[in-house]
């Protein structure tokens, strides 16, 4: 994590990810349904998954 480019809000945000029983999953599973639309689907739309990338440096939905 860089902390020079990290803000509050985003570590707030990847929280959020963290906390999200879909995200939860796929990092978890690491396939399935849940896997497959983190993958492919929710990184372009959730900014949560987005700021998780930021702030953690792997995907959503990587282990």
């Amino acid at each position: 994590m860089n902390a020079a480019s990290v803000s509050e809000k985003d570590i707030q945000m990847a929280r959020r990810c963290l906390e999200c029983p879909v995200c939860s999953r796929a990092r978890k599973k690491q396939r399935g349904l849940a896997f497959w639309f983190v993958k492919n689907i929710e990184n372009g739309i959730c900014p949560n998954c987005a700021a998780y990338e930021r702030v953690y440096g792997k995907k959503a939905h990587e282990a």
